[in-house]
């Protein structure tokens, strides 16, 4: 077979593959049969360049990054729809529809929480995606819409030129799962998946929004240069034939039928896969709604009914906290059971203490719950009238209650964390982070592994990596022999690390990487940091009071010792390898800019920090030095400007007392042009 046909072939399989996973929900093959012929595609479109083509399912990875988004003016307006929200304003819409079209028929849409598009295909091939901006000019993001598997990147047998417009949304499922690995990694979590989707849709690196894994689902056909078609429901019949996804629209003619599945889509929105914020009313006939036209802003052929949030009394039963993944507690509210926007509701989200304290809610209050975003119950209200004579203010505990560690604030006053380093709750993060590469860098060791061994009940703790044996591994699911193999060498390689990088793994708030490095090159081993007092670590450049005092009150926990004896008995190392810190430039402050000759600027900036110094990316009043090489740019212009004092590369290293041996200083540089 030639290269062609076989890249052909193999772009025709993984389409259709993509279609009956996406768009059907039917997978056909596995995840990892998909996966190796994609990966085939790409070495042979990476071989012969000549083949290219944007239909390609390798486009669904992600492209290069984008400086910004260009303006796209939509041919066809994307425009808004009217809102209605009780039964006489949808009343007064048929009304109007019987007294204009004889014998009206109506297309019911569930609205889909998201962000609406406008796909556009020229000959069958997407050519450009654009957000519904204004209405009127939106935002070109083709490289991202790309990435979303339910959009076809090219169709057949369809007219030369075609717009489509559709809602991009992030499914609920996606939704959880990514909030999940958010805040496993930390990360602020999205409040609903509308804001997911739209910060997704909107990053100008495509490979973000792949990994955001969004859908896209077809409401109406913009343009088209094909036969017409008399209705819409025909319409959007036809797009499925084009393997689009498209929303369900059952045709109605009896007013009492539409107001009874508007209902019926309210009471069942839990069962979408996506988020719905109401309900899409419109006239089914094509012809009717060129007749009726459009104001300025809304089609005069169709309302979208706004489901308000349901609010219902019930009573706090109790208060119980969780404790997440990043160590957070959180209070919840147990309830009596309500039925609320289509579920059953026995527990509300209560945030934080302060918002607790705000509402003053206690248990035994009769409260109002609500879905904020129609996702997470919460309450919003408290009937004090109803309250009980010996209800008291609640509090949250200042220890643990899963592992009885100390209770610490964040920075911001809001959040409470564990803080202990063997909370059974916060495992999964605990693990990965101390696994990650700026901590014990345990290769093979990512986030689905260590859930792995956790579901196995292997480890409960860091310490019991360094237990583990080959043979414990290869029971668990995708772990053969030599995989078990690398991983337990791994383990066993990280013992020797320098003992900075288990200073960070140790996951001590405020202490990251580039402290951690700090306080080893200070005290050159952890055994001399666990019995420094808070006025030796303040003397430490960088490190403050108050991470003195999470560095002290970590060391004196149990938890904390505990695994520091199990990794000790493991042999982990504890000392400190690299060249201690000095004090030649402690408080002081480099920028470094140009070509340096004798080093690069990172090698210049590890001599800053190794002698106690700060290096920064822009030149202030605050900075002491900027070292200028050849073509420095604007930002020796800045320190010129400033008066900051400005040193040859030779004047640096004759302060380090190490350029003796170098030529002699060259003239100072002349700022030139380009930024560096």
């Amino acid at each position: 077979m030639e290269v062609k046909e076989q890249i052909m072939q193999l772009r025709d399989t993984l389409n259709e593959w993509n279609y009956q996973y996406y768009v059907l929900d039917a997978p056909t093959v596995p995840d990892y049969e998909y996966d190796r012929k994609l990966r085939e595609l790409e070495t042979l479109e990476a071989a012969h360049p000549e083949y290219e083509s944007p239909d390609s399912p390798t486009k669904r990875v992600g492209g290069a990054v984008l400086e910004r988004f260009q303006s796209v003016r939509h041919e066809v307006p994307l425009q808004s729809l009217q809102d209605v929200f009780e039964a006489q304003e949808l009343a007064a819409f048929e009304q109007r529809m019987q007294e204009t079209v004889a014998e009206p028929d109506y297309v019911v849409e569930p609205k889909v929480d998201g962000l609406s598009v406008a796909l556009e295909y020229e000959d069958g091939v997407l050519i450009r995606g654009a957000t519904r901006g204004d209405g009127a000019v939106g935002e070109d993001v083709t490289e991202n819409l790309k990435t979303v598997r339910s959009i076809p990147l090219k169709l057949e047998n369809a007219p030369h030129r075609l717009i489509v417009r559709g809602e991009c949304y992030m499914s609920r499922k996606t939704f959880a799962q990514l909030n999940d690995q958010r805040e496993l990694n930390g990360e602020p979590l999205f409040a609903n998946p509308r804001n997911a989707a739209a910060g997704s849709l909107r990053q100008l690196d495509p490979k973000v929004a792949a990994q955001r894994r969004l859908d896209c689902i077809i409401f109406n056909i913009q343009l088209s240069d094909g036969e017409p078609f008399e209705t819409d429901s025909a319409a959007l019949d036809w797009l499925e034939t084009l393997k689009f996804r498209v929303i369900p629209h059952p045709v109605l003619t009896d007013p009492n039928e539409v107001q009874a599945t508007i209902d019926a889509m309210g009471e069942n929105r839990e069962q979408y896969p996506y988020e719905i914020d109401g309900a899409v009313v419109k006239l089914n006939r094509l012809t009717e709604r060129e007749t009726l036209g459009s104001t300025a802003k809304f089609p005069r052929w169709a309302v979208a009914w706004k489901y308000p949030p349901e609010q219902k009394p019930t009573r706090v039963v109790d208060i119980v906290v969780q404790v997440g993944r990043t160590g957070v507690l959180t209070p919840k509210a147990v309830v009596e059971p309500v039925r609320l926007a289509g579920t059953t509701v026995t527990n509300a989200t209560l945030h934080n203490q302060d918002f607790i304290t705000e509402k003053d809610i206690r248990i035994g209050d009769t409260v109002i719950v609500q879905k904020a975003g129609e996702i997470i119950p919460q309450v919003v209200a408290v009937d004090k009238d109803k309250r009980p004579a010996d209800s008291v203010p609640y509090q949250m505990p200042e220890r643990c209650p899963v592992c009885g560690a100390p209770v610490v604030r964040d920075e911001d006053g809001v959040a409470l964390r564990c803080t202990g380093i063997e909370c059974p709750a916060q495992l999964l993060r605990t693990l990965v982070h101390f696994a990650s590469r700026d901590a014990m860098d345990i290769e093979h060791l990512g986030p689905a592994v260590v859930q792995s061994l956790i579901d196995a009940g292997l480890v409960s703790t860091p310490g019991d990596l360094y237990a583990l044996k080959a043979e414990d591994l290869t029971d668990l699911e995708r772990m053969g022999k030599k995989s078990a193999e690398n991983l337990i060498a791994a383990i066993e390689q990280s013992k020797h690390q320098d003992v900075s990088k288990l200073i960070c793994a140790f996951g001590i708030r405020q202490v990251g990487a580039k402290a951690a490095q700090t306080l080893a090159r200070t005290f050159r081993s952890l055994d001399a940091l666990m019995q420094a007092s808070e006025e030796e670590l303040t003397a430490v450049p960088d490190i403050g009071a108050i991470t003195a005092r999470f560095l002290v009150d970590w060391f004196a926990d149990p938890q904390s010792r505990h695994l520091i004896e199990t990794l000790r008995k493991a042999g982990v190392n504890f000392a400190s390898t690299e060249a201690p810190v000095g004090t030649r430039f402690a408080g002081m402050t480099f920028v470094l800019t140009g070509t340096l000759e004798h080093m690069t600027r990172n090698e210049a900036k590890t001599l800053v920090e190794q002698n106690g110094g700060k290096v920064s990316g822009s030149v202030s009043k605050k900075t002491t030095y900027v070292v200028a090489g050849e073509a420095a740019g604007s930002k020796l212009t800045k320190a010129q400007a400033l008066g900051v004092t400005i040193l040859t590369e030779q004047e640096f290293l004759d302060m380090l007392g190490e350029g003796a041996a170098l030529a002699p200083a060259k003239e100072m540089p002349q700022a030139k042009d380009e930024i560096k």
